[in-house]
């Protein structure tokens, strides 16, 4: 595993330092280059739930309402307008006429009935078809009028509803392609549409010429400016700095930390934040699993790291530390939760894994009931990911705990992280609201993803339920503090940062605003244009 020592962060220093020098011919004149980390497994919006997905989904489709910059507040989409029964469980969708999708076909309430079917459909196994609700019968009324019931009220559905998941599809596509569909080919109501995908490398996508139906957040409505946008796969973060300072790039929401401050000195590279975002990095600990089946040992790993510390090496001040599983700021966060978590405190770890009857080996690692205290932890293999599970690994050694650590490429991670062969995890998700977060991950019938901690509590269950149906906003919030408290005694996750937003522009680039949406930095990008 490579691990970012001293001479690299100085490097990548370095490069921030370096003169920018514009690179007029790399770059086509009306093509952005979006640079990231990884890529996606595929861009299947109904099987994927990663970010690197949802960033180019978010382009190629559309949704039937949309969120503001606020990160609050719905607007319109392919819905211009719709009421909501007074008992809360049907919603009446009126859809704009005037929306195609990119490969000219028109669209038409079927297409919304047809892809929020196939997002919740049992076969589709999509580890979020909880986010559409408990659908009871999405309807076609006539072509653009479309019912949604729902079984019980669901308080967050128009907020779910602007996610990437929700995007329309076009079935003759899905049809077609198969299990190839976000892999060979892809057809939405986007501003952009599907033109090739090379794996680990790159993704083309060119403009829908005839869009003209974009959010009402943005000036520019549709078509977008751009004709081209290229969403290139750079690992290195030396690179993709180069690559952005030097004209080889335009935009990059995967800045590394330790180039925040001097990147922000570069003329020729703007750094946009949002603040309504919210993004936490956690460790997962799969509960029914040796080793981490103790409650002792999960509240010792939480006493044995450092987790200010931690921030300050990985994120270097540009992030914050966690507790609670839930961001304070966030709706419905539960602020006695806190108190209840683990501290920073390696003597207390040290007494805690004693008490539970766990002995020092002779190598340094305890034991229990010939059970040796070791575990194996999976992550996909981003930069954060490196730095916090050595630091960790060698926190837990000092208390005699072992952790064994295998990353993989985003690619293949996907994959190995919904098997059952490992016993911790490193990932990380955004969420709008203390419900969207628990609902995500601790419902029993989440298992085995995203549920990869196979917590599976019929208290958890009956709690989650109470909130998602509760029309009295008191309910639903003494729900989700009972389900934070509990969270916070039983340690199933070490919640490690809470992430900020950074997007970097080069000055080739203009008109494009940070929004943060599901962790996506640009949404739509309609109002960006290329300046040379």
């Amino acid at each position: 595993m490579r691990i970012l020592k001293g001479a690299m962060v100085a490097a990548l220093a370095a490069v921030v330092a370096m003169p920018a020098v514009p690179a007029l011919a790399q770059t086509p004149r009306n093509t952005v280059v979006f640079l990231r980390e990884i890529d996606a497994d595929r861009y299947d919006l109904h099987r994927s739930t990663a970010r690197s997905a949802g960033e180019v989904v978010g382009m190629m489709t559309d949704t039937l309402v949309s969120m503001d910059f606020d990160g609050q507040t719905v607007r319109p989409g392919l819905a211009e307008r719709w009421t909501v029964s007074p008992d809360g469980k049907l919603y009446t969708f009126h859809l704009r006429r005037d929306v195609t999708f990119c490969d000219g076909k028109r669209f038409t309430a079927a297409d919304v009935v047809y892809s929020i079917n196939r997002w919740i459909a049992r076969e589709t196994r999509s580890p979020v078809a909880w986010r559409a609700g408990p659908v009871k019968e999405i309807r076609a009324v006539d072509d653009y009028t479309v019912e949604y019931e729902l079984n019980a009220p669901f308080s967050e559905l128009l907020s779910q509803l602007t996610l990437f998941f929700a995007g329309i599809v076009d079935k003759e596509t899905v049809d077609r392609l198969g299990q190839n569909f976000g892999s060979q080919g892809f057809n939405g109501t986007g501003p952009y549409c599907w033109s090739s995908w090379t794996p680990r490398n790159e993704l083309v996508l060119t403009r829908h010429p005839t869009y003209s139906w974009g959010p009402p957040i943005y000036q520019n409505r549709g078509p977008a400016h751009v004709e081209r946008i290229v969403w290139r796969v750079v690992p290195e973060p030396s690179a993709r700095l180069a690559a952005l300072q030097t004209g080889a790039g335009d935009v990059t929401q995967y800045i590394p930390t330790v180039a925040l401050t001097s990147l922000r000195r570069v003329p020729t590279v703007s750094v946009l934040t949002q603040p309504n975002y919210f993004w936490d990095f956690y460790m997962g600990f799969k509960v029914d699993k040796p080793v981490m089946n103790d409650r002792a040992v999960r509240r010792a790993i939480h006493q044995a790291v450092d987790r200010e510390a931690l921030v300050r090496a990985v994120w270097f001040g540009h992030a914050q530390p966690a507790l609670n599983i839930i961001n304070p700021n966030a709706l419905d966060y539960d602020a006695q939760s806190d108190a209840m978590v683990p501290r920073f405190d390696p003597a207390a770890a040290q007494r805690t894994l004693e008490e539970a009857g766990w002995r020092m080996g002779s190598d340094g690692v305890r034991v229990k009931d010939g059970q040796r205290a070791t575990f194996l932890t999976y992550g996909i293999n981003t930069l954060e990911n490196q730095r916090q599970s050595e630091i960790i690994q060698q926190a837990l050694r000092r208390v005699g705990i072992e952790m064994r650590i295998q990353l993989f490429d985003a690619t293949v991670a996907w994959g190995r992280m919904a098997t059952q062969e490992f016993d911790a995890l490193f990932l990380s998700y955004p969420y709008f609201s203390a419900g969207d977060a628990l609902s995500l991950y601790w419902h029993s019938r989440s298992r085995p993803t995203p549920n990869r901690m196979n917590w599976n509590n019929p208290q958890t269950d009956a709690w989650l339920e109470e909130a998602r149906s509760a029309t009295d906003p008191a309910v639903r919030r003494t729900a989700l503090a009972n389900i934070q408290r509990q969270l916070a005694e039983e340690s199933p996750w070490l919640t490690t940062a809470r992430e900020s937003l950074f997007v970097g522009v080069s000055n080739r680039v203009t008109g494009l605003r940070a929004h943060g949406l599901y962790g996506i930095g640009v949404y739509k990008a309609l109002d960006m244009r290329v300046t040379r």
